[in-house]
Order: structure tokens, then C-alpha cells, then sequence
């Protein structure tokens, strides 16, 4: 088995370490290492961190590889530090059984760039009228432990609760797109002053929020796991902090957009801006990073969704709903909460691998950098600057809202269980 040497990397921005892997183990960490025969990467200067883990991405693969693969996705997700991502379960067929679930994470095993971890559907087809064979994904070889209609919201408090009481049995989660349907038909984009002065339909955060209060109530009346899938509003995050202080299971997740992005975009009538959950106001977005802060919200997930051009190259009322995110999500966060003082390397360390792995149960990720620990790390040049180039992404599109955007950061390194996935900012 191969060795490789890191040398001098600030480990979750700490002093500078060395870090040896010998085969798909952390071997050692420490001061003047050496090892005979050992690839030596210099890492002075730079931030090592354990494999970023997303715990909601879509790759659309089966039914829209026009738009995303399991190859291409993982090939962003390793370009962009992650070891693992969760796929979500909207796909052509809607992976509502064993044998969808299945196949697409014999697609992750044999790509290899990433581990994928497929999330089932709550009710089948996303319809919403009946559960789906939930415990036949979560025994099958695919081992599914999160459960999610993202895209649309289990919405019927019934299903919800039984659903809920399902996944109990097995120390499974359901994460909720929370969205009250009928509070946001017609709607384009978030209800306010802007939505009003372009005469756009407005998406209103109780829409949100009101979904999120029902359902950490029916967590707590069974005594089960909910996830809040792209939270996005400053009510929603009193909810929850509210739901934590009583012990309610609860755990909730932001994306980078929402960290960084308002609804004032919107005045460009460039769908790229146009997202589900909508972008929200500067007062919802400073509400988010200080309770990413604080730890009210749990975890950073990209909710990476690709489009082809033409879903994105129409007129606002057409265009579909959604941003790409893994290639820039690091570096997001390096800007909005790292540069900011919000969060140290310790913090986005936990906040992206170690808190999403532990909610998806995702085994070997998000694990210490430490010796006898899997070798999934991801080293970042935090230094750089540049502009974003979406002619240069991995993925198969190239929806992304920071194009010629400069943002920080640069992953250059990944290791999958001590293989390099990518070298020099260059996939293997």
C-alpha cells in the first residue's frame, strides 16, 4: 500500500502537523515525520480538514443525466473536498425502493471519486399519499438511514407522523423540505418589498416556518429524528433553537447560497438566482450565519441541484428552481463565516464533515485527524483568491450564482480512504 506524507499543514487550522497515511489509514500525525519511500505533499501554509461530507445533493442519475451523473457529481463533490455526499431521491425513477437505492450506490462504488450515500423517498413516487418501502431500502446493500421527498414537502401531518415513527425503529431520520404548498402556489421568489416592487408571487417565510413548528411537535410527540433540509428564514431559526432548548431531535441544515446571497438578486430577472427555498432578505441571512454560529443550525449542506442551460437560459416564470454548489461551498463558507470571525477551521470542520456524517451515519466520514482513523482529508489553500470560472467545473452544468464572483479558498488535495481523487486542484 502506498504512503504519503503531508508535511507542515495546519490541521483544522491549528499549528502546523505532518500527517502520514500509510494505505487508507491515518498512520501518524505529528512534528518531523519521515517515512522512507513516502510521496511527500507540501502543505505549508495550507488547512487540512477531514473529508467534507453534504448530506443533501442531487445527481440526478437515474432519469436526468442531462443534467448530472453519479460520475460527474462525484467528480465535483471530490473537486470541492467531500468524501461523501447523500443523493437525494427525486430521480426518474424516484428512488423509492431497494432496487433504485441500490443502483445508485453500486454507481458511487464503481466511479469511486466519492462515497454516495442514497437517501430514500418518504412516500412513493414524492406523492405524498403513502409511505414508501422504508424498511426495505434501509436493509438493502445501500443501508439507507435518511429519508427525504425533498422537492416537495411531506405535508400531510398523518404520513409525517407515521413516517416519523418508522424510521425510529432503526435510528433512521426524515429530512423535511418544508414547504406548505398551498401558502406558495404561483410563488417565485420571497415575499417583501422586492417581490412587491417587480410584481413577482410572493413565497412567503411562514410557508416555511410553519411546517418546521408542526413537524419538530410531531418529533417530539413520537420521540423520533427530524432534519429541517435548507433552512432559510430567521423565524425558522427561533423555532428550532426554540425545539433544541426542550429537547426535541431535531437538527437543521443552510446552504451556502442562503449564507451569502438576498433576495435583491432578484432584480436582475436572472433565473441563476431563482432557488427552493427562495433567497430571503439581508436580516435572514445575518440570522443564519450566527446561528450556523452558534450551533442552532447543525451543518452546512449544498442542496447542489444541476439544470441544464436550457432550463436556466428562459424567461424567470419558466426557469427551473436550483443552484449548483459543491465545487464552491467551501469557499462560501471560507467567506461568509471563516473571514468573518463566525467560525474557525475547527468549526467548518465540524459543521461540514463531522456533524453531517454523524447525522446520516455515515461510517469512516467525518471522523478526527488522527492517527488510525480513515484517511479522508481534503486540503485547502486558504490563501488564494480568484474568480469563479463554471467553464471549469466538474459538474455536468453550470447553474452556479457566483459565476466571475471572487470568492476565497482553493481545495488543492483529496484523499477517499488514502487515494487521491485530487492532486494540485486536478482530478485524479
Amino acid at each position: 500500500m502506498s504512503k504519503i506524507l503531508i508535511r507542515g499543514a495546519k490541521v483544522l487550522g491549528g499549528e502546523p502537523q505532518d500527517v502520514l497515511i500509510d494505505g487508507e489509514t491515518i498512520a501518524q500525525v505529528g512534528a518531523g515525520l519521515s517515512a522512507e519511500g513516502a510521496e511527500v505533499v507540501e502543505a505549508e501554509g495550507k488547512v487540512l480538514l477531514p473529508g467534507l461530507v453534504d448530506l443533501h445533493t442531487h445527481l440526478r442519475e437515474p432519469g436526468r443525466e442531462d443534467s448530472e451523473t453519479v460520475l460527474t457529481g462525484t467528480r465535483a463533490a471530490a473537486s470541492g473536498g467531500y468524501t461523501a455526499v447523500f443523493a437525494m431521491a427525486n430521480t426518474f425513477p424516484v428512488a423509492d425502493t431497494a432496487g433504485v437505492v441500490e443502483q445508485v450506490w453500486r454507481l458511487g462504488r464503481e466511479h469511486g471519486y466519492c462515497d454516495v450515500r442514497p437517501i430514500g423517498a418518504v412516500t412513493v413516487g414524492l406523492e405524498g399519499r403513502k409511505l414508501a418501502e422504508l424498511g426495505a431500502m434501509h436493509e438493502s446493500a445501500a443501508g439507507v438511514t435518511v429519508f427525504s421527498d425533498d422537492g416537495k414537502c411531506v405535508d400531510d401531518a398523518v404520513i409525517m407522523r407515521r413516517a416519523l415513527e418508522y424510521v425510529k425503529a432503526f435510528g433512521g431520520v426524515v429530512a423535511q423540505h418544508a414547504q406548505e404548498p398551498r401558502l406558495t402556489e404561483g410563488a417565485q421568489m420571497n415575499e417583501g418589498v422586492v417581490s412587491a416592487e417587480l410584481g413577482l408571487g410572493g413565497w412567503p417565510a411562514v410557508a416555511e416556518e410553519s411546517i418546521i413548528a408542526r413537524d419538530v411537535l410531531l418529533a417530539e410527540h413520537v420521540g423520533s429524528r427530524v432534519h429541517i433540509c435548507h433552512l432559510s428564514t430567521a423565524g425558522s431559526v427561533e423555532i428550532v433553537r426554540w425545539a433544541k432548548s426542550r429537547g426535541i431531535d431535531v437538527t437543521a441544515e443552510v446552504t451556502p447560497h442562503h449564507l451569502l446571497l438576498t433576495d435583491e438578486m432578484v432584480r436582475t430577472y436572472n433565473p441563476v438566482y431563482k432557488v427552493n427555498p427562495p433567497l430571503r432578505t439581508e436580516r435572514d441571512v445575518h440570522a443564519l450565519r450566527e446561528a450556523l454560529a452558534d450551533g442552532t443550525i447543525d451543518i452546512v449542506a449544498t442542496d447542489h441541484a444541476p439544470h441544464p442551460h436550457e432550463d436556466k437560459d428562459c424567461e424567470w416564470a419558466a426557469a427551473a428552481m436550483g443552484m449548483v454548489g459543491l465545487e464552491t461551498a467551501l469557499s462560501v463558507v471560507q467567506a461568509t463565516m471563516v473571514d468573518t470571525g463566525l467560525l474557525d477551521w475547527a468549526g467548518v470542520a465540524d459543521r461540514m464533515s463531522l456533524a453531517p456524517a454523524r447525522i446520516g451515519r455515515a461510517t469512516g466520514h467525518g471522523r478526527p485527524v488522527s492517527a488510525g482513523e480513515p484517511a479522508n482529508l481534503t486540503l485547502v489553500d486558504t490563501a488564494y483568491r480568484g474568480r469563479v470560472d463554471p467553464a471549469g467545473f466538474a459538474s455536468r452544468s453550470r447553474n452556479t450564482p457566483y459565476e466571475g464572483r471572487e470568492l476565497p479558498g482553493r481545495v488543492t488535495h483529496t484523499w477517499l480512504r488514502g487515494k487521491a481523487t485530487l492532486v494540485d486542484g486536478k482530478l485524479t
